[in-house]
């Protein structure tokens, strides 16, 4: 069985996480993913299994002689994002693609080149997609097919190899990845996550991360006698919102560039709440956003003395690294794992997290690597399969690598 395949197998399931489930897994489908890999690691003769947190390990024993190589891990997410759809995901696969526009066959929706360039240099491979009604799944379950697939091709193989631990988490995308992981358990000295875009890509710096939710408690009469009494929640959440940068937003910044996001606003005149996600990849510049996001609700409130305004901000996850400075071996040895696999490996800053970046400061360093997959989150998504081939092969070779023969 390939990476492919096995990718084509999980995203059959139905995983996506649920921020307001208030359970762990915040998923049923992520309980059947979890038995599904733990099952294929045990047929190869893994012992594998799943805890009480859904959270999936296997440890692979050192091959004669290799027995002093570091313990290497690798781990990816079960669970998909709660943004879109993951109910009955159907895979369209576009032998030979002709690196032009896909249109979709649900929805109208159209994967157009002018959107998404890196297309382009997909020409000529096999592109797999959703049919355009849900999202596909690559974020992460291409990342599982391919760390399973490298535990096949290290055992069915003469690959010598050092000890390999593997994990797969649950509940990453709403930010609770490791909330349950044991690190002295897992037995790695270092790892890495792979949950990334672009094959060949590795990712050692991420963004410092924080939620933060609004609740403004208007003051609410009949509108034919508001006035001078009335405090309108929603108007007021306006007010907030103007009041941050403008061309601080996702759609105006790239790169290194931090933002507010406003992900989430519902209520009515009398009672409002607002979410916000607040990123910054500079450590100083994360907390001045923190600080104004905290001044704005402050002179809002003063504003409307009869209305209530209340933040809860908390920090998700920080810049990994920090905690990678003294490690970035693991980041020239992916490198070098990335060309002996036939791909182009490139440094690039992470625009988001993973539980890679929890890790790092749990004390597992552990950067990130592309799995093959793009435009994630949606029903635009897609992967490639020659390259989930390549990654797997990426990850066999990082083995060889940290077992000494990686040449």
């Amino acid at each position: 069985m390939s990476a492919t395949e096995r990718f084509l197998r999980y995203i059959r399931l139905d995983t996506r996480s649920s921020d307001s489930a208030g359970t762990t897994p915040s998923s049923q489908g992520q309980w059947a993913l979890a038995r599904l890999l733990a099952n294929e690691l045990q047929a190869m003769g893994l012992p594998a299994s799943v805890d009480k947190n859904c959270v999936v390990t296997a440890r692979m024993p050192a091959s004669p002689g290799c027995e002093s190589a570091p313990a290497i891990g690798f781990l990816a997410h079960l669970d998909t994002s709660p943004d879109f759809s993951g109910q009955g995901v159907k895979a369209v696969v576009h032998q030979r693609y002709d690196g032009g526009d896909v249109a979709l066959p649900k929805e109208g929706r159209v994967l157009r080149v002018s959107d998404f360039p890196v297309l382009k240099g997909l020409a000529g491979k096999t592109l797999i997609t959703a049919d355009g009604s849900t999202l596909l799944g690559a974020d992460d379950k291409a990342g599982a097919a391919e760390i399973v697939e490298m535990c096949a091709r290290l055992l069915a193989g003469d690959t010598p190899h050092g000890p390999v631990c593997v994990a797969f988490t649950p509940d990453e995308e709403i930010g609770q990845g490791a909330d349950h992981f044991d690190v002295a358990a897992f037995g790695a000295k270092y790892a890495y996550t792979v949950d990334g875009g672009a094959a060949g890509s590795i990712e050692y710096e991420n963004f410092n991360a924080a939620s933060a939710i609004i609740t403004i408690e208007g003051v609410a009469v009949h509108p034919g006698a508001a006035k001078g009494v009335m405090e309108n929640a929603l108007l007021i959440a306006q007010e907030i919102n103007a009041a941050l940068p403008p061309e601080q937003i996702p759609a105006r910044t790239d790169g290194y560039q931090g933002f507010f996001h406003l992900d989430g606003l519902e209520g009515t005149a009398a009672r409002a709440r607002m979410g916000y996600i607040i990123r910054d990849h500079d450590r100083d510049l994360f907390e001045e956003k923190k600080a104004l996001l905290a001044a704005v609700c402050q002179r809002v409130g003063r504003a409307h003395p009869t209305a209530k305004v209340t933040l809860s901000m908390r920090d998700s996850y920080y810049n990994m690294k920090q905690r990678l400075a003294g490690c970035m071996h693991l980041v020239e040895n992916a490198k070098r794992a990335a060309e002996l696999a036939g791909l182009v490996p490139v440094t690039v800053p992470i625009r988001g997290g993973t539980d890679g970046a929890r890790l790092s400061y749990m004390g597992l360093p552990c950067p990130n690597l592309g799995t093959g997959g793009y435009n994630f989150h949606g029903p635009m998504e897609c992967v490639c399969a020659e390259d989930m081939e390549a990654a797997a092969d990426m990850l066999v070779h990082i083995v060889r690598i940290y077992s000494g023969y990686g040449q």
